[in-house]
């Protein structure tokens, strides 16, 4: 029996996209998987130009940008940035919204960097995010990176933040979610096991002037310009996500594109919220303006009933509910493939689990 998948990654995917993969599993064009063919053939040569053609014309990413498909993740990237980017002793920003933030400064700094922390919201327990300009960037600063969404703490930007330098952001768990405006940053950079398709895909978008400046001691592999001329294929990538890739995005083209996906993600996030404001049950930590649309941490008032609501959730095939082990509580993750019903089941639940044991 399918549940509704609250997990914050790897995540729900479009059960359309599965259905999809599964009939071609074993016999994709050639009497082969996906999976087993070379990736220096034709066939996925076409797949991955389609990928990465389809994921240009939902983002709108300009011509004068790189896509590139890696691996190793957006905490790869945390050091491989810097290495991309900058050269021992720099100078980069950095606003500090939470756990995701951090673990990206710690990259820059065992890149050598000197790193300026221009705004941190330690103060409210990173419940919050810092006001549209509160903050400004050091003068010669490479790059200034933020992270819109974070995933732990369910804290997301509301606005862009400007700056004169390059911004750099991790978009893992809010790419695809809504239209952005790509030719705003230098560097975006995501995850693709929240609303792109498996883990093991990591995807780059990078703005041709910032290539070239990479340090000579830099491996190839992890090199943006090197993979940039070799169109992602300097090694095998990972061409199963790829595929799916390329899958999700002709499902999000033929479900409204990104202002469809926006105006039904902005609708689950508020119905959810609506339900734990209106309970003295629940009760969720995140300054209003700063709550996210993709994870929806909440705590119950009698943290002892944590178990049997969990219990109960996973009865009713709401499964992955549990916030992140550093915070505890709750975390509904309800990105793009998580349909309206699944959160109404989830508010259903909460209801009547209140009623019980309030």
């Amino acid at each position: 029996m399918r549940v509704f998948n609250f997990s914050a990654g790897p995540a729900m995917l479009p059960l359309e996209v599965l259905a999809t993969a599964q009939s071609e599993l074993t016999d994709w064009r050639s009497g082969m998987s996906v999976m087993e063919v070379s990736h220096r053939g034709k066939d996925f040569v076409a797949c991955a130009a389609r990928a990465e053609a389809g994921l240009r014309e939902v983002l709108g990413i300009p011509e004068s940008y790189k896509v590139l498909f890696l691996t190793g993740g957006a905490s790869g990237q945390f050091d491989i940035i810097p290495m991309n980017l900058t050269a021992p002793g720099e100078v980069v920003d950095f606003i500090n919204t939470g756990q995701w933030s951090t673990k990206a400064i710690a990259g820059s700094k065992r890149q050598g960097l000197a790193v300026n922390v221009i705004a941190d919201e330690a103060a409210s327990g990173y419940t919050t995010t810092p006001a549209p300009g509160s903050f400004a960037v050091t003068p010669g600063a490479k790059y200034l990176h933020y992270t819109p969404n974070e995933t732990i703490g369910g804290v997301e930007f509301g606005y862009l933040p400007t700056a004169e330098a390059p911004l750099v952001a991790d978009f893992s768990s809010t790419i695809l979610s809504r239209p952005i405006d790509v030719s705003q940053f230098g560097v975006i950079y995501a995850g693709a096991q929240k609303n792109m398709g498996p883990s093991g895909l990591t995807v780059v978008i990078v703005r041709e002037d910032l290539l070239g400046q990479a340090r000579p001691t830099t491996p190839e592999v992890l090199n943006w310009t090197v993979q940039a001329k070799n169109d992602s294929m300097l090694n095998t990538p990972p061409t199963f996500g790829i595929y799916l890739l390329g899958l999700i995005v002709e499902w999000v083209q033929a479900n409204g594109g990104l202002a469809a996906m926006g105006a039904r993600n902005q609708a689950k996030a508020q119905a959810l919220y609506a339900a734990i404001d209106n309970s003295e049950f629940y009760s969720n930590p995140v300054a209003p303006s700063a709550r996210s649309w993709m994870n929806v941490p909440f705590l119950l008032a009698n943290p002892e009933l944590d178990g049997a609501f969990l219990a109960g959730a996973n009865q009713a095939g709401l499964t992955n509910l549990e916030g992140h082990r550093s915070v505890g509580g709750m975390r509904a993750s309800i990105y793009n493939a998580m349909p309206i019903e699944g959160v109404q089941a989830l508010i259903d639940y909460m209801t009547a689990f209140a009623a019980e044991n309030g």
